[in-house]
């Protein structure tokens, strides 16, 4: 190469170097915050997987699950409290285990109500701390006073047996009066007998009410109650919500461990049962499922 040759390969080099180095120096750089913006937009949101898998379409199929008469068959009753979906357990006062399984369903982030024992139409004694129809007025308010400390934990209130006492007017007026004093407690109308005038005197009273929509066991049958399970759960979705009560029996502990997955893959979704008061019509008993008591 000749040193004339040799002389322009170096000049161009020098030109190529320079021009790289001017680049460089003055080239336009994202500011503070528009880098923030970018790592902002780019990273997920707090508390929010990276990746987040889809889940199944939400369906407003809600599905509450009372347990009634509590307090009497304790492991039975912790079986409850130990499964995976919100359940309510509605505690008899004055019984054996009153406070205790009040504050371990408490404890373990389940509902708590009291069950307000109430005269049935068959005479048979409801258990302490009823209610008949034979009281006077401020008996029946006091009766259902001292209930209620009994059960303080109690976030509602429903019917332990009734068909007579539900039934009545003057006695519900009571109930509903002493209930509507505490100013936060809800109510549910067990439906033991198909002219209950409890979820209308309740709300008449201006107290956030519901009504069961499914007894569960009838009978203390694993097969009966996964059917009436099924049964609520068509309720659930045509109605947006549904009520079931059941009793702490193995065969119902049985029949829901069995049934949970089934129901929570076809789109149902267990709450507790504050969470649907006035969200439930008052319905008669199903053809299927009548009063009980």
């Amino acid at each position: 190469m000749s040193a004339r040759a040799s002389t322009a390969l170096w000049i161009v080099l020098i030109l190529v170097f320079v021009a790289a180095f001017y680049w460089w120096v003055l080239r336009p750089t994202p500011s503070r915050h528009h880098r923030q913006h970018i790592a902002h937009a780019l990273s997920p949101a707090p508390g929010a997987p990276a990746s987040p898998t889809p889940g199944p379409a939400a369906t407003g199929a809600r599905l509450a699950i009372i347990i009634d008469d509590a307090g009497q068959w304790l492991e039975t009753e912790r079986g409850f409290l130990a499964l995976s979906i919100p359940v309510t357990l509605s505690v008899l006062p004055d019984v054996r285990y009153t406070k205790e399984i009040a504050n371990e369903a408490a404890a373990a982030g389940k509902g708590v109500m009291l069950h307000l024992p109430m005269e049935p139409l068959s005479e048979q004694n409801p258990g302490p701390g009823k209610i008949t129809t034979k009281m006077s007025d401020a008996a029946i308010e006091s009766q259902v006073e001292a209930d209620l400390a009994d059960v303080p934990l109690a976030g509602g209130v429903n019917n332990h047996e009734g068909s007579k006492a539900t039934a009545d007017s003057r006695v519900m007026r009571d109930v509903a009066s002493a209930i509507a004093q505490h100013g936060n407690l809800f109510f549910v109308d067990s439906l033991t007998v198909g002219d209950s005038v409890a979820a209308s005197s309740t709300r008449d009273a201006g107290i956030p009410t519901a009504t069961r929509d499914v007894f569960l066991d009838n009978r203390a049958d694993v097969s009966y109650t996964e059917a009436q399970l099924r049964a609520a759960a068509v309720i659930a979705r045509e109605r947006g919500a549904a009520i079931a009560i059941g009793h702490p029996r193995p065969s119902t502990l049985a029949a829901l461990r069995a049934m949970i997955p089934e129901l929570e893959a076809d789109g149902i979704r267990f709450v507790l049962v504050r969470d649907l008061v006035d969200a439930s019509p008052n319905v008669q008993p199903p053809e299927n499922a009548p009063g009980r008591r």
